[in-house]
């Protein structure tokens, strides 16, 4: 009986060959010190039932070991002890893996995708192209349009020049080269960590956002460090565009502050960066977010487990009511279908009016093909 189900093993799967970029990958993020990456791995949990359904997660690290003895239906009890829970605290498990794999397993038991065994509220969702790198201003112009010409209706360009005024003289470049045909999203990054790059104080972040703020952005995101939670809300109140962050943040309950501050007009979780969301961390974080009238754009990360980050954070924002997008690490030739849902016969892909649908096979909603790409059960527990 499906109700009496246990976890009998998890296996982590690896790529033998690493996916290889097509050129040498430094993210506005690591300007200018940090190193070049040249290709993705991957890592996932696969983990059996005693019923033979099969469930994914990405592997973050957390141990497969918190899943001895559980019913894969107990998700919100995992969740509660190892993760966002009053009890779980800033726990360290980076469980949220597990808890999207348990997800898949519920999904394929009740041969339902999950947003539908949720309730689900919509059946697609529009997504923005994440952009990464710094460029020129003549190859970001050509970038946007590119992007515009492929169909999405928003892009995100990211900050983190030596001198901000030439980031805000892209974004005006861009915007004048593009007029109003695209939603203009920026990055300032600015929660990250250098040696030599010059963080910006908050009078620059004052200034810089004030001048994007004239360009008709969308929102800025991250231009202070997300403990500066009183710079953010001056910030926030000073401008009409969104002021958006919160992708490192742990825990849902460590946003409570910024709700309460007025820090972010947009809440950013991702659903495994910080290792302790999960699809229940995602919609709880997003209930909480629409009680004080705020919104919830996902992080997502790019690289080789995008594939599945992106189709679980899709299943629990097809369920929330105040998501207007989703974030799509999309910047070729370097971030791309072929490097980033390698595991996929069908590509998760953007239809005319700049949406995806929202993956419908049973559980998590795709079909992971192991044949596409090399892998090899780098552990196993019998739990």
């Amino acid at each position: 009986m499906v109700h009496l189900m246990k976890i009998k093993r998890v296996e982590i799967l690896t790529n033998k060959e690493p996916i290889r970029l097509t050129e040498p990958w430094r993210p506005a993020w690591r300007e200018p010190d940090g190193v070049h990456t040249t290709d993705f791995t991957l890592s996932l949990y696969k983990v059996y039932t005693d019923q033979g359904i099969i469930g994914y997660g990405p592997n973050l690290g957390g141990d497969p070991k918190l899943l001895r003895g559980l019913n894969p239906f107990y998700i919100r009890k995992f969740w509660h002890n190892h993760m966002g829970g009053k009890r779980a605290g800033d726990s360290g498990k980076r469980a949220a893996g597990l808890e999207i794999a348990l997800w898949d397993i519920v999904g394929k038991a009740a041969r339902q995708p999950v947003h539908q065994l949720l309730g689900a509220s919509c059946q697609k969702i529009p997504v923005y192209a994440a952009t990464s790198r710094l460029l020129e201003i003549s190859q970001h112009i050509e970038q946007v349009k590119t992007l515009i010409n492929f169909g999405f209706k928003a892009v995100k360009l990211r900050l983190h020049r030596p001198d901000p005024w030439a980031d805000v003289a892209v974004i005006e470049a861009v915007r004048s080269a593009v007029g109003d045909t695209v939603e203009i999203l920026v990055d300032a990054n600015q929660n990250n960590s250098s040696e030599v790059y010059n963080f910006w104080s908050r009078q620059t972040a004052q200034q810089v956002a004030r001048e994007l703020d004239l360009l008709n952005v969308y929102f800025l995101e991250e231009p202070l460090p997300r403990n500066d939670v009183e710079g953010l809300a001056e910030i926030s109140a000073s401008v009409d565009m969104f002021i958006a962050g919160g992708e490192h943040t742990p825990v849902v309950a460590d946003f409570k502050s910024h709700i309460l501050a007025g820090s972010y007009d947009i809440l950013q979780p991702d659903i495994t960066l910080a290792g302790n969301f999960g699809i229940t961390g995602l919609r709880e974080i997003s209930s909480v977010a629409d009680f004080f009238g705020k919104l919830v754009i996902p992080h997502v990360t790019g690289n080789g487990n995008f594939f599945i980050t992106l189709a679980a954070t899709l299943q629990a924002m097809a369920t929330v009511d105040n998501c207007p997008m989703v974030e799509f690490p999309y910047d070729p030739p370097i971030l791309t279908p072929d490097t980033m849902q390698t595991l996929l016969a069908e590509p998760i892909w953007i239809d005319n009016d700049g949406s995806v649908e929202v993956p419908n096979k049973p559980g998590i909603g795709i079909e992971i093909d192991e044949d596409r790409l090399a892998l090899e059960v780098s552990l196993a527990w019998e739990i």
